[in-house]
């Protein structure tokens, strides 16, 4: 396993690599130094602390999935669970956070199958609340309108399918005749379950809206970047910017968005007349912060979990996992 997280970490800061030293060369160096160089360095701690605060509503709404779910399990350890997850913020839509469903289970022996729609309902809510805060940048700045509302509709369409057992349970019977996944049907039927009653209705809601408020930490941090640049948009335009970006780079299914994130960042604020320079530098630093600040916090909390707990071994994952009756 940690040979797997490894490999994608490295594949990833090549990309990275590449991509900004792509958007390096666009801007120019010597611009893009000089522009980084008027970055108040007192501002840097502020925009991380927003940052954990994301983090840390987020484990709130993680803690309270896991209640719901009956899972047994210290308040301490959850954390640390959680904050292990971020080294997966490189996967394609964060989904490699399944890590932290078997962590669960090497801990409380709770089934994987059970808790790892956890992970699911977790990027539906989150999809949710930045849809709504893009939605209204994109009525307000006639921008994205479509995308953003296409985005929505499926998502909304997943959960009523989800919520409605007389929908989903004859989809779900139909893999009965697929002979590959007849050996998983259990699972299948004890993450529906799990996926029933994390959607429910007032779950839905509360938890929609504790991730709209995490994710408006990170657009406050966007916003405060933005404004040491001297960029005159309002916290309206940034938190609109960085919800769509990510949404973009979420749908995308790349490594952490890589890419249509980070173009799409500087793109938009280049439309707004301002400098190549000063749109790669917010870019550079946004995503420092968030996505990269992220997976150092999971690599440090995945030493602190296996100093605790043990080393996280391939043998033991693929055996939890794939082998779970």
């Amino acid at each position: 396993m940690l040979k797997q997280i490894k490999k994608r970490i490295l594949i990833s800061l090549v990309v990275a690599g590449a991509l900004y030293l792509a958007l390096t060369i666009y801007a120019d160096l010597n611009n893009l130094s000089k522009v980084l160089s008027k970055f108040s360095l007192w501002l840097f701690p502020l925009v991380l602390i927003l940052s954990l605060l994301n983090y840390i509503s987020r484990f709130l709404k993680w803690d309270y999935y896991l209640l719901i779910l009956k899972v047994n399990i210290k308040r301490i350890d959850s954390f640390s669970i959680f904050m292990s997850g971020l080294i997966m913020s490189v996967t394609p839509g964060k989904m490699g956070e399944i890590l932290k469903a078997y962590l669960v289970k090497q801990i409380s022996g709770t089934p994987i199958s059970r808790t790892a729609p956890i992970i699911f309902a977790e990027r539906i809510t989150d999809f949710i609340s930045l849809v709504i805060i893009a939605l209204v940048g994109a009525y307000v700045y006639d921008y994205g309108r479509n995308i953003v509302l296409g985005v929505g509709i499926f998502f909304l369409l997943v959960v009523l399918i989800i919520s409605n057992k007389n929908i989903a349970l004859p989809i779900i019977n139909q893999f009965e005749k697929i002979k590959f996944l007849k050996k998983y049907l259990l699972n299948i039927h004890a993450a529906y379950e799990s996926s029933y009653l994390l959607l429910r209705p007032l779950p839905l809601f509360y938890m929609t809206m504790l991730s709209f408020v995490s994710w408006s930490f990170e657009c406050l941090g966007y916003h405060l970047i933005l404004a040491n640049f001297d960029v005159d948009l309002s916290y309206l335009w940034a938190s609109f910017s960085y919800a769509f970006a990510t949404i973009v780079g979420a749908i995308s299914m790349l490594p952490g968005g890589l890419g249509l994130t980070e173009g799409s960042l500087t793109y938009m604020l280049i439309q707004k007349s301002y400098s190549k320079e000063v749109a790669v530098a917010s870019t550079f630093i946004i995503r420092a912060v968030t996505l990269w600040f992220a997976v150092l916090v999971g690599i440090i909390s995945v030493s602190l979990y296996q100093k605790r707990f043990g080393k996280i071994t391939d043998e033991n994952f693929i055996n939890n996992n794939y082998g779970e009756k």
